[in-house]
């Protein structure tokens, strides 16, 4: 059935791409592109499933600032605590705002009065709750991809209603939106539908950069201190209560954990496609800090991984860019390759190092929690599994770094030991399932496995449900392939990407 889905996806993707090829590809600047625009990149006018237009209530238009609440059936009760209380624990293990930060209210609010979150938050609940035998198999998937094709009816509504105006016009309404495309992109890669996410991943990438220009007279400044200005615009009302008014409005706390997404998202794609980070330009303002917890954007809260590291991986990715254009052009400078690498390296090693200095548990709860004796299993995560996130991945950025200076040298004796350092970490990891926070820098790593080490990426794969950790197994996939083509004679030629694109399609591996 899943693959069922995906095919209907792809269908639908590839009917509208056939209607909409001789639409305009024209983009103006990212000031200017209005919010319709930013979902048409590559000739494609949708966001994901070609559906029947139908029309929207005015109850659940996502413009202005005045929601309404709708009435909605027990079964969509059900599935909203099932995202809220399994779903969402299961695919962000590591975010736990406190209480100061409003907890993860903004989520429940938003899902009940906001149509434009509520529909993607049921496709996600619907799909994910399927292997768990909570709905029947036939008339469940149905109603998953009617699910579907009301969430993206919901989203080109709302996008249709923004068309025309500038984006500072509709402040709170392109967060709404923003956050549910990165969850419906999110979704589709879940469901191995890899066809849309870059039509996706350009329109939320355009929606933040419009996002940051609108509420700053200077868009001139630095990223931080626009991201700080969009915040304040998302603050509540004077008309709000005391009480309401302490608290971060449900933009507010969205925008952090999905601009947390969409670099993390930005990043990987960026080692697909070998190409820089389309937000590299802000990476150093905001996610730069003594400690993570410090930046603006702290991925570590939302994905679990260090922001030193994923900006690692950032550079590694704009290095690759810069070495293909100096190949090509014929001017590479060696000199200038090995200095940014050795930069970059010493970063990694580094963070390699302060994390295995850490102690005690990862504090996550609010200081008010007085129930913290009581639930403390629930209310923090062993600091040993935040430092083995941290850890996978600064071996798989270090591998990667490797690839890109070397080339393709399996038998590198720096690039083995991290390959043997990943399979040490994630062999006997307690859950299983937090593999999926780091699908990357498995596959990386995977790639590179010498024969001997095959069965044992196999081993942590295979203690997963296929169902809801599909792309663990997509990443198995890639190394199945690449471990067939050892002896293929490629290796001068072959490339991380080409790795990941063996099966003909565009993985995104998060």
């Amino acid at each position: 059935m899943a693959e069922r889905l995906k095919q209907e996806i792809k269908a639908n993707a590839l009917h509208r791409q056939r209607i909409n090829n001789s639409a305009s590809k024209d983009v103006a600047p990212p000031q200017a592109v209005d919010l319709q625009q930013a979902t048409v990149a590559e000739g494609d006018a949708n966001l994901a499933l070609d559906v029947v237009h139908h029309d929207v209530p005015a109850s659940m238009q996502c413009n202005g600032d005045a929601p309404s609440v709708i009435t909605f059936g027990r079964s969509e009760a059900v599935l909203f605590m099932f995202y809220v209380e399994k779903l969402l624990p299961f695919l962000f293990p590591f975010y736990r705002p406190s209480l100061l930060e409003g907890g993860k209210a903004w989520i429940l609010e938003m899902m009940l009065r906001r149509p434009v979150i509520r529909q993607v938050v049921l496709c996600q609940s619907l799909y994910f709750s399927l292997p768990r035998g909570t709905t029947t198999s036939t008339a469940a998937w149905k109603q998953l991809l009617t699910q579907t094709q009301d969430a993206v009816t919901v989203l080109r509504n709302a996008l249709q209603m923004m068309q025309g105006s500038h984006v500072a016009q509709h402040l709170h309404g392109a967060v709404r939106i923003m956050s549910s495309i990165l969850q419906l992109q999110r979704f589709e890669v879940a469901v191995l539908s890899f066809d849309n996410w870059p039509t996706h991943l350009n329109a939320a990438l355009e929606l933040f950069k419009q996002l940051l220009d609108a509420a700053c007279d200077s868009p001139s400044g630095d990223s931080r201190s626009r991201f700080n200005a969009v915040m304040r615009r998302l603050g509540p009302s004077s008309e709000q209560s005391p009480m309401d008014s302490l608290l971060p409005t449900s933009e507010q706390a969205a925008l952090p954990f999905s601009a947390s997404i969409l670099l993390f998202d930005d990043i990987i794609a960026s080692t697909v496609l070998r190409e820089q980070p389309r937000l590299y330009d802000y990476h150093r303002s905001l996610l730069e800090g003594e400690e993570s917890s410090e930046a603006v954007v702290n991925l570590e809260a939302v994905i679990g991984v260090k922001n030193e590291v994923m900006l690692a991986i950032g550079e590694i990715s704009a290095l690759d860019a810069w070495k293909q254009q100096g190949s090509t052009s014929g001017s590479l400078d060696i000199l200038e390759l090995t200095r940014r690498a050795i930069i970059i390296s010493n970063s990694v090693r580094s963070a390699i190092k302060n994390s295995s200095l850490e102690d005690g548990a990862v504090e996550l709860n609010s200081p008010l929690d007085v129930f913290e004796p009581y639930t403390c299993p629930l209310s923090e995560i062993p600091a040993d599994l935040g430092i083995l996130v941290t850890q996978v991945w600064a071996h798989g950025a270090l591998i990667y770094l490797t690839l890109v200076v070397t080339g393709w040298q399996p038998d590198n004796a720096d690039l083995r030991s991290h390959v043997d350092q990943v399979v040490k970490l994630l062999s006997d990891m307690t859950p299983p399932a937090l593999l999926r926070t780091m699908i990357w820098p498995f596959c990386v790593a995977g790639c590179l496995a010498e024969p001997c080490q095959g069965s044992e990426f196999r081993a942590i794969v295979q203690k997963l449900n296929r169902d809801v950790c599909g792309t663990a197994y997509k990443a198995l996939g890639i190394m199945e392939h690449v471990w067939q083509s050892r002896h293929n004679g490629d290796g001068e030629t072959r490339d991380l990407a080409m790795c990941f694109r063996s099966h003909g399609d565009l993985p995104l591996l998060v």
